[in-house]
C-alpha cells in the first residue's frame, strides 16, 4: 500500500515540474519603453514546448546534438535570466533595423564568461560587441540591440496601466507563439506569430482570408519580385521606411515587377605609359542589376510627376533617381506613369487585383547584400506579404529540409 504512495506522490511531483518548466507563465512585462512603435513578444514557454516535442519526433537529431561544439555557451547558461515572455521592441523614428530587448543579469560572473566564449569586443563604458549584436551593462540590467546608436534613447517603461487595462503579455497576444504589436497614439494592432514545420506565419488575430491560391499562381511566375497595391497599402508600407507619401503624391495603384540578372560593368581608370602618356584602361568586374518595370496610376499624372520633382526623385532626363540601380526612364499616357529599366523590359505579370508583395530567393541576392549572405537568409524560399480589407498576412516560407524550422 505504501509503494502505491510513494508512487503517487512521485506522479504528482513530476507533474507539478513539468507544469512550472513548460505550462506557467509570468505575464507581466517589464521592459517596454514607452517610445516604443512595434513590440514583438516571443513566448518562451510555448516555443519550448514546440522544441522539445519536434526535438523528441527527430531522433536522428540526438546524435547530432551530442556532437556540437561542448566549448560553446548557450544562452540558457550565460547568466541572464530570460523571461517568460521575451520583449523586443522598435523604438519609434529609428531605423527599421534597429531593435532592442532588456534582460536581466542574475549572475555577472557567467555573462562575463558567455561574452568572452561569443567573442564580444569591449568597446568602452561598458558596452561591448560582436559582428550581430550590441550590449550595454547597467547595473543589473543588459540592453541588447541589433545597433548601440540608441542605447541611450531607450525610455522609461510602459506604466503597470495601459490604456486602461493591466499591461501584460495578454494586452499583445493570445494563442500564438508570439506577436508583433504596432503601437500608436489611436490604437493598438495585434498580430500572432505562428512558426510551423517550414515556414513563419504573421497575421491578426481575427484573420481568415486564405491566400493559398494566390501565393501558388505567384511562385509559378518568373519574375524575382511582384506587387500589386492600392493608395493604402502604399501609405502603410512607406511609413514603414520611415517615408511620409502626402496625398499630394495622387497615386491610387502600383504594381510592379523586377528580376535580377548579373552584367558586365565597365571600369574606366587612366594611367600613364613608359613615356608619361595619359593612357586609358579598360576592365570589367561582374555586377547585379534588376530589370524592373513600375506602373502607376495616378487621378493627376502631372501632380504625381511634380511630387517627384520636388522631392528631387526625377531628373531632367526623366530618370527616377529613387531607384539607384542603372538607369531607367519615366514615361506617362492619360492617367497612368511607366517606370522602365532601360537596360532591359519585363513583361508585368497578369493583374490579381488584390493586394500583395511576393519575393522570390535569388542567389545573385547574396553577391549583392552582405548582409543576406548568411545561412537564413540562403534558407528562404519566398516571402509574401498580403492584405485584404482589415486582413493582413505576411508568410515567410524556407526550403523544405530534413527537420523542421525550429529545430534549425
Amino acid at each position: 500500500m505504501k509503494k502505491k504512495y510513494i508512487f503517487l506522490v512521485i506522479i504528482i511531483m513530476l507533474s507539478v515540474g513539468v507544469y512550472f518548466l513548460f505550462f506557467h507563465k509570468d505575464k507581466s512585462l517589464k521592459y517596454i519603453p514607452e517610445n516604443a512603435d512595434v513590440v514583438v513578444l516571443v513566448d518562451v514557454k510555448k516555443a519550448t514546448r514546440q522544441y522539445v516535442f519536434s526535438f523528441l519526433t527527430h531522433p536522428s537529431k540526438w546524435f547530432e546534438d551530442s556532437k556540437k561544439d561542448k566549448n560553446k555557451i548557450s544562452v540558457s547558461d550565460s547568466g541572464l535570466e530570460i523571461p517568460d515572455f521575451l520583449q523586443i521592441f522598435h523604438l519609434n523614428n529609428t531605423k527599421i533595423s534597429e531593435w532592442y530587448t532588456v534582460l536581466e543579469i542574475k549572475d555577472q560572473a557567467k555573462f562575463s564568461a558567455f561574452l568572452k566564449n561569443r567573442q564580444f569586443v569591449n568597446t568602452g563604458k561598458d558596452q561591448f560587441k560582436n559582428n550581430q549584436f550590441f550590449i550595454k551593462i547597467d547595473g543589473e540590467k543588459c540592453f541588447v540591440g541589433t545597433s548601440n546608436l540608441n542605447f541611450k534613447n531607450i525610455g522609461k517603461p510602459f506604466s503597470q496601466k495601459f490604456r486602461k487595462q493591466v499591461l501584460n503579455a495578454d494586452s499583445f497576444m493570445n494563442d500564438g507563439l508570439g506577436s508583433v504589436s504596432f503601437i500608436s497614439e489611436l490604437r493598438t494592432q495585434n498580430f500572432s506569430i505562428n512558426v510551423k514545420d517550414n515556414e513563419i506565419e504573421i497575421k491578426n488575430e481575427t484573420n481568415s482570408i486564405d491566400f493559398e491560391s494566390l501565393i501558388s499562381d505567384l511562385n509559378n511566375e518568373t519574375q524575382f519580385l511582384n506587387a500589386e497595391l492600392d493608395s493604402e497599402n502604399i501609405k502603410k508600407i512607406s511609413s514603414v521606411f520611415k517615408e511620409n507619401v502626402s496625398d499630394s503624391l495622387s497615386v491610387n495603384y502600383l504594381k510592379m515587377s523586377a528580376n535580377l540578372a548579373e552584367v558586365n560593368d565597365t571600369i574606366i581608370s587612366y594611367g600613364y605609359d613608359d613615356n608619361f602618356n595619359e593612357i586609358e584602361k579598360i576592365s570589367y568586374q561582374k555586377i547585379v542589376q534588376p530589370d524592373y518595370e513600375i506602373l502607376l496610376h495616378s487621378s493627376n499624372p502631372n501632380k504625381t510627376l511634380e511630387y517627384f520633382q520636388r522631392k528631387k526623385w526625377m531628373n531632367e532626363q526623366n530618370q527616377f533617381t529613387a531607384i539607384p540601380f542603372q538607369p531607367n526612364l519615366i514615361s506617362s499616357d492619360k492617367n497612368q506613369i511607366s517606370i522602365k529599366s532601360t537596360r532591359k523590359s519585363v513583361k508585368l505579370s497578369e493583374t490579381k487585383k488584390q493586394n500583395y508583395i511576393f519575393v522570390k530567393n535569388n542567389p545573385l541576392l547574396f553577391s549583392s547584400f552582405k548582409t543576406l549572405n548568411n545561412q537564413i537568409f540562403k534558407e528562404v524560399e519566398y516571402l509574401f506579404y498580403g492584405n485584404k480589407n482589415q486582413d493582413y498576412t505576411v508568410k515567410i516560407k524556407f526550403k523544405k529540409e530534413k527537420y523542421p524550422l525550429i529545430l534549425r
